[in-house]
């Protein structure tokens, strides 16, 4: 990966549009990214990633505000990235989601995120995908790298070296987890442990089944398990087979109980048959007995009622006859009465057809054809109705159509007049338009140069600024040199006097017995003595911090002078030629000529909308006015038609009308209709008289016919032996009854042996009912014994064979879950086989971080001269209760390996600088040997001394071998005195801004 330009534009710090030719910087290999706290420095680096991956590393990225506060309300964030990636040629462009205002009306609305990603192909650029998860698999498959593994090798965070030197393990394992990839064996333990979890839940429901199993052998046959068994715990009495064993041996036993018990029931049954067919047999004897003295007796009771029972036949089949008779006789009354009704409505009826045929007498024929010529009018008024109402439809309709006509008239008329008016004023409105547009043309270029006198105006401002802060700066820097310069040469002062009493100070820390440091000797005959002004080490130590802060007071001083002499050339650079007050005017004048631009613009948009509103109301009118045209045209052929149509139906209507006293077709015919009515109910009242007369005729000739075929020599007769239905069927009743009776009794007495069963002896009954009630009660007994065996031999042969299933279950889950409990223990680092008690994952990270170490340490030995060594050890750490991960300094000053928390703030700079190379470089051949050119550490390089920063340089500087271009981020002012090639940041109140600084000595 090589990086070529970046613009970025309203992201972070960066208000305005600013642009970074890496290629530029690139001709240095090694450039600084410097500039103040807070001045943007970082940001750049976020641009880069967000370019490529959409987003930006560490805490900020949470955040999700990455707009420029500083921004104008409607400049889009945007960052555009050129970049080699894999030998090709690539330009992304991304903006973030913001929040814009709206285009009509107030507030704001969300503008989501966007991408663009193109490549160069024979000097075009060719767009391969706008969406963003298209575009970060590209990205993320050319670098071969996501961003966490990115921001580890091309782009060292800020604040982030030391993070993963201090971690505990446990947070070192999920680092290197993300950034090697190797959650899969994570994964492995994670299904072993759950693997082990469902096979323990499977081991126990099937030790549970074979529990309740167990239980429920032992409730069939009320014997209880061996007591060495534990019912919590079966595992080994299923194992040896005890189980299955006890449980088929209760079976087998069950199995002969049961054929015992069922002989012993064979034989109780054949008993109680025997008992129960002579308790039947004296049973039926008994009831046939009885039933011969029943029906002897019936018999005599019926000779003796013989006479009466033949009275009840003679009666009833009198009235049975007559019964024939009695509703013929109501129909022949009924006939009779309704003749005499009839004639009356008859003779009504005739006179009323009479009085509305204007005659005296009227015969049926005149009435017959009065009434047809009256429903044949009446049926020519209703048809000719409809067009009576149509006409006065007709009327109306007319009517309306002649209004109407007049108001399109009228309409047409307004309309033409208000078109003839429009045509000036389009081209006063055209005319003004033009004007405005001509005057707002020139808004882009006042406002550019509006904003460069700005910038010129408050760089004069800071000029006058700047100046006596320089002067003050100068004087305290001369002040502080002069001050380290006294306490130097006080220092030396020191020094000097205090190895002239060297002598005397190793004398005074000479013990008894204690080899002399200088000559070995352990005898000390004549040792020097100290002076009472010498000087001892702490003096010494005194002097040298007094020192120390001098030089760092010095050192604060020349930064801040030379911040402000870069400030300001900076500030007479951008002030240009002229004075203040002729800048001030000019910016005036420029202002005043902005806003009449500005209020060209607003107008030119309002008279542009007044044109486009104006002319389309000239289109409408126009429209409007044709469409009322063709819509008179067809109302006037319209209005003719209904005229002709209300003529011709208002002459129809009249020819019916002549010659009645009526004015309206609906009265005529209820006249019609009225007459039609009187005349018909003449005619039904004559044909209901002539249909009764006719009916009674008739029921007089059945009634003489049922009384002679009933056998009755008369009317009266016949009604005399009527007697009523409930008697009739009482009657009846009696007699079947009797006939009934006479004839069971004498089919009882003649079935066979009844002469022999009437002579018998009679059997006792209660002794052979005692008899068979032993034998019924040693029978039960007997099946209920051979019931309990039976159920119980078929429970335990189900229960022995569900037993045995179980126990197979179990025995293959019981055996994986011995191996697989082993093997989650080893695999988890807590089996004893498992000497260095490390997880898997742990295991396979190890080996990647003894790369790493190894990797790091060849940069740290340059770093450190030679002093300091990483040491990776699988011990736990303090506080840890898994190893694997730790990470021990070694010193070899000392020979001695400490954790390194107890490294000072710069040795933990460089130890840590060293980790995250060594750890980009293990990274990038785990990612395929990704061609990274572009490097950036971004970190704060304050805290090391001169001699080491020498150090860390040169491991830096030795990046660049095989053409790798290596950006440090730092505000450190030895960095910018020994990195020519700058890219500056510079902050003020509107924003922050870009400058490329290289001397012509670095090109």
């Amino acid at each position: 990966m090589r990086l070529h330009t970046l613009e970025i534009t309203a992201f972070g710090p960066f208000a305005d549009t600013v642009t970074v030719d890496f290629d530029e910087l690139s001709r240095a290999d090694l450039f600084l990214l410097s500039g103040p706290t807070g001045a943007g420095k970082t940001s750049v680096l976020d641009a880069v990633c967000f370019a490529l991956y959409g987003d930006v590393p560490g805490d900020r990225g949470s955040a999700r505000r990455l707009r420029s506060d500083h921004a104008a309300p409607g400049v889009a964030p945007r960052v555009v990235l050129e970049t080699t990636l894999s030998g090709r040629r690539f330009r992304l462009s991304r903006s973030p989601a913001w929040e814009r205002p709206k285009k009509r009306g107030t507030g704001t609305t969300t503008e989501q995120a966007s991408v663009v990603i193109a490549e160069r192909v024979d000097g075009e650029w060719v767009t391969l995908s706008t969406r963003l998860d298209e575009t970060g698999h590209l990205v993320t498959g050319l670098l071969g790298m996501n961003l966490t593994q990115f921001t580890q090798v091309a782009m060292l965070p800020q604040g982030r070296f030391q993070s993963f030197l201090r971690a505990r393990s446990e947070e070192r394992h999920q680092l290197l987890q993300r950034l090697f990839r190797t959650g899969r064996f994570e994964q492995v333990e994670g299904w072993l442990r759950e693997r082990r979890r469902t096979l323990a839940r499977s081991c126990d429901a099937a030790h549970q089944d074979v529990a309740d199993l167990v239980s429920r052998v032992s409730e069939a046959t009320d014997a209880h398990p061996p007591a060495d068994w534990d019912p919590r715990d079966l595992t080994v009495p299923a194992a040896d087979g005890s189980v299955r064993a006890w449980a088929r041996g209760l079976a087998d036993d069950a199995a002969r109980a049961d054929v015992a018990a069922e002989a012993a029931a064979g034989a109780a049954a054949a008993a109680e048959h025997a008992a129960r067919q002579a308790l039947d047999d004296a049973r039926a004897l008994l009831v046939r007995r009885r039933r011969l003295d029943a029906a002897a007796a019936e018999l005599r009771a019926l000779d003796d009622a013989a006479e009466s029972h033949a009275e009840d036949a003679q009666r009833l089949d009198r009235a049975r006859r007559a019964a024939t008779v009695a509703p013929v006789h109501r129909v022949a009354l009924g006939a009779a009465a309704a003749r005499e009704r009839t004639a009356l409505a008859a003779d009504a009826a005739l006179d009323d057809a009479a009085a509305a045929l204007g005659l005296l007498v009227a015969g049926r024929e005149d009435i017959t054809d009065a009434h047809t010529s009256a429903l044949d009018a009446a049926a020519q008024v209703r048809a000719a109705m409809p067009d009576e109402r149509r006409l006065a439809a007709l009327e109306t309709q007319v009517a309306d159509l002649t209004e109407r006509d007049r108001v399109l008239s009228t309409r047409a008329t307004a309309l033409r007049e208000d078109a003839a008016a429009l045509p000036a004023t389009l081209a006063t409105l055209r005319t003004d338009l033009d004007a405005a547009r001509g005057s707002a043309a020139e808004a882009g270029s006042l406002g550019a140069a509006v904003a460069a006198l700005e910038q010129r105006w408050a760089a004069h401002r800071q000029l006058g600024e700047l100046g006596p802060q320089l002067v003050s700066a100068t004087a305290e820097l001369d002040a502080a040199r002069a001050t380290l310069t006294s306490r130097r040469e006080e220092w030396l002062d020191l020094r000097e006097a205090r190895l002239e009493g060297m002598a005397g100070e190793i004398a005074a820390a000479l013990a008894v017995g204690e080899c002399c440091p200088v000559c070995g000797s352990q005898d000390h005959p004549l040792k020097a003595e100290r002076g009472a002004d010498a000087i001892d080490a702490a003096v010494e130590r005194e002097a040298q911090r007094a020192v120390d802060d001098a030089k760092s007071e010095e050192h604060l001083r020349a930064e801040k002078v030379r911040e402000l002499t870069m400030l300001l050339e900076l500030a007479r650079e951008r002030a240009g030629d002229g004075d203040e007050p002729t800048l001030a005017a000019e910016l005036d004048a420029t202002r005043a000529r902005l806003a009449d631009a500005q209020r060209a613009a607003d107008l030119a948009g309002e008279l542009t909308e007044r044109l486009e509103s104006t002319e389309a109301r000239l289109r409408g009118l126009t429209e409007q006015h044709a469409h009322l045209t063709a819509e008179q045209s067809a109302l006037t052929s319209e209005l003719t038609g209904c005229r002709a149509e209300a003529a011709r139906v208002r002459q129809c209507v009249e020819q019916l009308l002549v010659g009645s006293e009526h004015t309206d077709l609906a009265s005529l015919a209820a006249e019609h209709e009225r007459r039609a009515r009187v005349l018909a109910a003449a005619l039904r009242a004559a044909e209901e008289h002539d249909a009764a007369t006719a009916a009674a005729r008739e029921a007089e000739a059945a009634l003489a016919a049922a009384v002679a075929d009933a056998g009755f020599h008369s009317v009266e007769d016949a009604l005399a032996a009527v007697l009523p239905s409930q008697e009739i069927e009482q009657l009846a009743r009696r007699v079947a009854h009797h006939e009934q009776r006479r004839a069971s009794a004498l089919e009882v007495l003649a079935e066979p042996d009844s002469a022999e069963i009437a002579a018998a002896e009679l059997p006792d009954p209660a002794a052979l009912e005692a008899a068979h009630g032993d034998a019924l009660a040693a029978l039960g007994s007997a099946r209920s014994t051979a019931a309990l065996w039976a159920g119980r031999a078929r429970r335990l042969t189900q229960l022995s064979a569900a037993l045995g299933t179980a126990l197979d279950a179990w025995a293959p889950v019981r055996e994986d879950l011995d191996l697989t409990t082993r093997l989650c223990s080893f695999v988890d680092g807590r089996s004893p086989d498992n000497h260095l008690q490390m997880r898997l994952s742990a295991y396979v990270l190890a080996y990647r971080l003894s790369q790493v170490v190894a990797a790091a340490n060849e940069r740290l030995a340059v770093m450190s001269d030679q002093r300091y060594t990483l040491e990776h050890t699988a011990r736990r750490g303090a506080g840890e209760t898994r190893g694997g991960l730790s990470l021990l300094v070694r010193d070899d000053w000392s020979g001695e390996s400490r954790d390194p928390v107890t490294l000072s703030g710069g040795e933990t700079f460089v130890v840590s600088l060293a980790l995250a190379l060594g750890l980009a470089d293990v990274i990038t051949q785990e990612a395929g040997g990704a061609d990274l050119d572009t490097l950036f550490v971004d970190e704060g390089f304050g805290s090391l001394d001169a001699d080491t920063l020498d150090d860390v340089l040169d491991v830096l500087d030795s990046l660049r071998d095989g053409g790798r271009v290596v950006g440090v981020v730092s505000h450190v002012s030895e960095m910018r005195d020994r990195i020519p090639a700058q890219l500056v940041v510079t902050k003020t109140r509107k924003g922050s801004s870009l400058a490329l600084s290289r001397p012509a000595s670095a090109y």
